[in-house]
């Protein structure tokens, strides 16, 4: 069986006012493109199939159109809500789209959702596990001691009973790090899951009349959850990487969303399984219909026409110059048409980066402040929603913000 896994779409996602609904879809046919010609058996979507719970009309069209192409060809579909997704609008028709070979799993009802199909080498078994809390896992296990994310989602793996001598796939849209009780975040800051997730839970019992959104860091799973299964296909983080062996692994977002992803080189895995503990993971470069690219130095020299190249992309600028340069995004657009941002990068910018870091704090919002926390956790930029959210739990809190 040949399965490509995907996550993290964001169908609809607005950067810096740029619309990615025209990029979204030339990626997506061109999924559709290779499920075809190379005879793909299932397409995998971790989660995060939308940027946001209600999503535009144009964003539900391409979804719709992606899915049905797919079963026009007879490839399987099997999904999973993220955190961005509304589990009750994406699970709209879900039974009906079984006898298509589209399988939803967007709401845990208590039990690990199971579809197993047959191939030349025996069943093979995909589990479905969505984006869910550890309270939500308590609700339907009362008996059992769930005090994080970890030991939620061991909870619910160890009653599927999962049958080892089978090949099982499991799709799961959570943060997974090192193994658990030693979670490390970013390579440097060892955590362990249950101090980490306490801070999560104790968010959450202040806000439970909120919406069933996890807001900054910390649902931290550890990978050896997972060591029951063959592969795992996660989602939630946008750079694609393994997780503790190569059979576990998020496929990151498809496209570039953020300046922080300039650099990264974005690939789509496609796997094959053949019997058990045989299978091959092909990452596949597939080029988008635009690039995300930053460019870097004096503006005379980067507009200079020897050096001015791919002007459809999507450009963020650093210029050097030490002279602000008034109406720079117009006279940059003027050549690069979607050029997203322009910051500067000189000798008053390295004047302030020796400021007193408690002053610099000082001299920044909270809007500000909580942005950037985001991005280093979840290298996402935070929704209108969630950061509605943390402004009331900072109100709350007695902490100054943009609406007190």
């Amino acid at each position: 069986m040949k399965i490509i896994h995907l996550a993290d779409l964001h169908i609809g996602k607005v950067v810096r006012d740029f619309s990615m609904i025209e990029d979204q879809k030339y990626f997506l046919d061109q999924i559709v493109k290779i499920a075809e010609k190379e005879k793909i058996d299932a397409v995998l979507i971790a989660g995060d199939v939308y940027d946001r719970t209600i999503p535009p009309e144009d964003a539900v069209r391409l979804f719709d159109d992606f899915i049905y192409k797919l079963t026009q060809i007879k490839t399987r579909v099997l999904l999973i809500s993220g955190n961005h997704d509304s589990d009750e609008r994406l699970n709209f028709g879900s039974r009906l789209f079984v006898e298509n070979g589209v399988y939803f799993c967007t709401k845990f009802n208590g039990q690990l959702y199971k579809a197993s199909f047959e191939d030349e080498f025996g069943p093979i078994n995909f589990y479905l596990l969505p984006f869910v809390k550890a309270s939500q896992v308590r609700h339907f296990y009362p008996d059992e001691e769930i005090d994080n994310y970890d030991s939620a989602v061991r909870c619910v793996i160890n009653n599927a009973k999962i049958n080892k001598t089978q090949r099982n796939i499991i799709l799961s849209h959570q943060f997974v790090a090192g193994k658990s009780g030693d979670i490390s975040i970013g390579g440097s800051e060892s955590l362990s899951t249950k101090n980490v997730a306490k801070t999560l839970e104790k968010s959450e019992e202040k806000e439970a009349d909120e919406p069933s959104k996890s807001v900054g860091l910390v649902e931290c799973i550890g990978y050896d959850c997972f060591d029951d299964f063959d592969y795992v296909a996660l989602g939630h983080i946008h750079k694609a990487q393994r997780v503790g062996r190569d059979e576990i692994r998020y496929a990151g977002a498809p496209l570039k969303y953020h300046a922080d992803e300039t650099g990264d080189d974005k690939s789509v895995p496609i796997v094959t399984f053949n019997e058990k503990g045989n299978m091959d993971i092909e990452l596949r470069h597939i080029k988008p219909l635009r690039d995300m690219r930053c460019i870097k130095g004096p503006m005379k020299q980067l507009l200079d026409k020897e050096n001015v190249v791919g002007v459809e992309d999507y450009i963020f600028v650093v210029l050097t110059d030490n002279d602000i340069i008034n109406d720079a995004m117009t006279i940059f657009r003027q050549t690069y048409p979607r050029t997203m941002q322009i910051r500067y990068e000189n000798d008053h910018t390295r004047e302030l980066e020796m400021v007193d870091p408690s002053k610099f704090v000082q001299m920044r919002s909270f809007s500000e402040l909580i942005t950037d926390f985001y991005k280093q956790m979840y290298n996402d930029d935070i929704s209108e929603e969630e950061m509605e959210i943390m402004k009331k739990i900072a109100g709350k809190a007695g902490i100054e913000n943009e609406t007190n």
